[in-house]
C-alpha cells in the first residue's frame, strides 16, 4: 500500500502529523511532508488513521501499482 497526500486539498491541520508522526510531519512553510510514503505492515494502521483524521480527506490509500 501507498499514502497518497492531495497537495492541492490539503490545508495543513496537522492532525494526520499528530496521528502518525512517524509517517507524517508538519514542514516549517506549514506544508504536510510524507516521510514513508510506501507502507509495510506496520505502518498501514498509522496511515489509516492519519487519513481518517483528515478533515478535508487530503489523504488517501492507495494499491502500489507493479
Amino acid at each position: 500500500m501507498r499514502l497518497e497526500l492531495d497537495t492541492a486539498r490539503c490545508e495543513g491541520f496537522g492532525f494526520c502529523a499528530e496521528a502518525a508522526p512517524e509517517l507524517i510531519r508538519i514542514d516549517d512553510d506549514g506544508q504536510v511532508v510524507l516521510l514513508h510514503p510506501v507502507l509495510g505492515p506496520i505502518e498501514l494502521e498509522q496511515a489509516r488513521a492519519a487519513a481518517r483524521a483528515c478533515p478535508v480527506a487530503a489523504l488517501r490509500l492507495a494499491e502500489i501499482e507493479r
